[in-house]
């Protein structure tokens, strides 16, 4: 069984942890963070995966969504090397239902329950990819310990910690080729990371520094809305092309490149006091992202660029609107701080207790009204802040070995988390220094959820084991506003939301049957509750390009979810098949509607049932087929449908949106000699539907949900015991494809690393 499984952490000091759980367990030795306990209560109900370093061999690694990247029934929306929303999905949670799954590194919480969609991606740059020992995903909502948050899964993340004085650096770059509707340029980065650790009596001390800057391809594309405007300007160099839904449109123009530089710094310290452990873990993160070189494809007759207007092109006239080819720049600085207490108070009670504060220092995108090339351009713009926003956790937990029965543990805890979101718009008479000119639009609110859970993990003989649990949540809603901009008042009237609040109960039960050396069987039931986020309750703002309404009427998801695992184990491995089968009611879908001219409308609705089932083929093991070959494969078939909705019944019966049907991937290292590995991979998804009412179905478009198989290849040579060498590439053969937005092209890596 893995430690880091089963929800606790390794020894300062080299602890073997195995390779997976189940028959045929294969070990290896990692140092990670904190001290081992008895829990066994992951394992007893979730289905795991877990990645260890050597598992890494064949990614090629830039930041640490590529290490989680090729798990099982999970699908990260990295759209380039450094974007900030890599949202996750995880079974039947889509990569926009992001308040659906958690991410911990070294049991802080990552995963960002402020905001959903393409802003609720987990805040992955907390931790560096270089320091990371390994990596475990928790599947579904089996065990009591997690909320309702955890409807897809967890992924828990463990970093390294250094047993003596070390020093490391690595430099990774990477290029890709981009030509795609009316952009076609070479786009580079780089990424650089250095640390410093040192383990001096019972303290243990870590430094590390992480900077990573790229160019992305352009994000989004833009066509126009049909105009009947005296006096438009003739145009040439639109192109035709068809949208998602397979209308056709002339797009204008492009976001350009995104030029992004996030810098990371991080800072731990753990100490061993007797039979207790202590960690002090303190990341800081420093990101800004400009998006200053739209590109217009439009020319009048003279050759000059068009920036906006109304103009005609081969007799179809349409509207640009000025503000859709503006620039923008984004500073975010955010600051996260866990502190971990865990010890033995008696030789059969354990506790382990974890505070966490994460705070947004600034996070505030700065926009033009215009493009700086626009005949009419001036200072003019907008600007969108996030003020006082953040969260914090506080959780405390008991184990409790061998009272009862025999075979018996008990696991009980407390856990606090309270949430705030803050947005603000202003008006500015010059973006490019800050001024907040006027307020334009403000909202948001509080939610707070208490929690108590207990859990009995129970060997009932050889042959049986059985875990039973359930978990209690208090939730609450609070401080609700939003403004409501009155002509007859000045400045902003604040609409005040009633606070509402829920209390729900999550059983949840597993049995289990492992009759011999090879065969293991697993069966898990499980309530859930997930409870709505700020965003959605109580998010409700206008900037130039986009419009958000909340709801704050929105229930509790309630999900009811089914696991059975039959693995069988194989020399240096196993096979494992996992039948999954969920029910969610009151699902919270949020949907964006593109606007002509490139502008969206986001909002939030209920729906009432969704099923997903599923089925998951895995195959983990060394020396798979002939020597020297380790091969990781997993494939997975959802099936996820609409099944109620009284509020609009043509949708019924449609598949759910971002939920393709079949997914798969592969990582193979060949060990060709103890310092030279060779290494491919594969990730494989179908199309699918971006839409509720699955009327986007065009394919190789804009806004379309591409089908993919993206393959990759990597070799690296350990030089000698200092210096490594790497060379790589992702999307081999260059394949077009979108999920909303383009996925890169080819992408090409080199990496030397050094330690002494």
């Amino acid at each position: 069984m893995s430690l880091c499984a089963m929800g606790v952490q390794a020894h300062t000091s080299a602890v073997t942890v195995p390779e997976e759980t189940g028959a045929g367990e294969n070990l290896e030795e990692v140092s990670v963070w904190g001290k081992p306990v008895t829990s066994r209560q992951a394992g007893y109900t979730n289905p795991t995966s877990l990645l260890t370093r050597e598992n890494m061999a064949s990614i090629n690694v830039a930041t640490t969504e590529d290490l989680v990247k090729y798990e099982p029934s999970l699908v990260i929306r990295r759209r380039f090397i450094g974007d900030s929303n890599g949202t996750l999905g995880i079974r039947g949670a889509n990569m926009f239902q992001t308040s659906r799954s958690m991410v911990f590194a070294d049991g802080v919480p990552l995963h960002y329950l402020l905001e959903s969609r393409w802003n609720g991606a987990p805040r992955w740059t907390m931790v560096s990819a270089s320091e990371i020992a390994q990596v475990d995903v928790l599947y579904g909502p089996f065990s009591a310990e997690y909320s309702g948050n955890a409807m897809g899964g967890v992924v828990l993340i463990e970093t390294a910690i250094p047993q003596q004085r070390e020093f490391h650096v690595d430099w990774s770059s990477f290029t890709q080729s981009f030509d795609e509707y009316g952009f076609d340029e070479n786009l580079d980065g780089h990424k650089g990371f250095v640390s410093y650790g040192d383990k001096i009596g019972d303290l243990s001390v870590y430094f590390s520094y992480n900077r990573l800057e790229n160019d992305s391809q352009p994000q989004s594309y833009y066509y126009g809305s049909s105009s009947s405007a005296l006096g438009p300007t003739a145009v040439s160099g639109a192109i035709g092309g068809a949208d998602e839904r397979g209308d056709e449109r002339l797009y204008f123009g492009d976001t350009g490149m995104v030029d992004t530089s996030t810098d990371n710094y991080k800072f731990k310290a753990g100490y061993d006091f007797g039979d207790w452990f202590a960690l002090l873990n303190l990341a800081y993160e420093d990101r800004h992202s400009d998006t200053d070189s739209p590109n217009s494809y439009l020319r009048d007759a003279d050759g000059n660029t068009i920036w906006g207007g109304d103009v005609i092109q081969d007799g179809q006239q349409f509207n640009v609107p000025g503000s859709r080819l503006n620039v923008s720049e984004q500073d975010r600085r955010s600051l996260s701080l866990g502190l971990r207490l865990k010890g033995d108070l008696t030789d059969n009670l354990a506790v382990e207790t974890n505070l966490s504060h994460f705070a947004i220092i600034e996070d505030e995108t700065r926009s033009s009204a215009l493009n700086p090339a626009h005949p009419d351009y001036t200072p003019a713009g907008q600007i969108l802040d996030y003020d006082d926003t953040g969260w914090q956790t506080a959780d405390i937990k008991f184990t409790l070995d061998e009272v009862g029965l025999d075979g018996m543990q008990w696991v009980a805890g407390l856990r606090y988390e309270t949430y705030e979101l803050n947005t603000r718009v202003y008006d500015s008479d010059n973006y490019v220094s800050g001024d907040k000119t006027d307020a334009v639009s403000r909202s948001g609110g509080e939610t707070d959820i208490a929690a108590a859970f207990l859990q009995l993990n129970w060997d009932i003989d050889e042959y049986w084991s059985m875990a039973l649990g359930g978990r209690y949540e208090s939730w609450e809603s609070s401080d609700g506003y939003y403004s409501d901009d009155d002509a007859m008042t000045p400045g902003l009237d604040v609409v005040k939301v009633p606070g509402r609040s829920e209390n729900k109960f999550s059983p949840k039960f597993s049995l289990g049957l492992q009759p011999n050396e090879l065969w293991t069987f697993r069966y898990s039931i499980a309530r859930a509750y997930r409870f709505p986020i700020v965003e959605e309750l109580f998010s409700q703002y206008q900037a130039y390009n986009a419009v958000s309404e909340s709801n704050p009427a929105l229930e509790p998801e309630d999900g009811l979810h089914h696991n059975f695992m039959i693995e069988r184990a194989i020399d240096q491995g196993y096979v494992r098949v996992n039948l999954f089968w969920e029910e969610i009611e009151d699902v919270i879908e949020s949907q964006a509607t593109t606007l002509p001219g490139g502008s969206s409308i986001r909002t939030f609705v209920p729906v009432d049932q969704v099923r997903t089932r599923g089925a998951e083929l895995i195959v983990n093991g060394s020396d798979v087929l002939v020597a020297k070959l380790d091969v990781r494969f997993n494939l997975t078939w959802t099936d996820s449908e609409i099944r109620e909705n009284d509020a609009d019944p043509t949708i019924v019966g449609n598949e759910s949106p971002r939920m393709p049907e079949w997914r798969g991937n592969l990582l193979a290292t060949y060990h060709v000699t103890p310092r030279w590995d060779l290494g491919g991979s594969l990730q494989y998804a179908a199309d699918s539907y971006g839409r509720l009412d699955n009327s986007d179905n065009e394919e190789r478009v804009y806004g379309g949900q591409d089908g993919f198989m993206f393959v990759g290849l990597k070799t690296s040579y350990q030089w000698d015991k200092h210096l490594k060498l790497s060379l790589g590439a992702d999307n081999l053969f260059d394949e077009t494809a979108y999920v909303a937005h383009p996925w890169p092209a080819r992408t090409l890596y080199f990496n030397v690393s050094y330690d002494w």
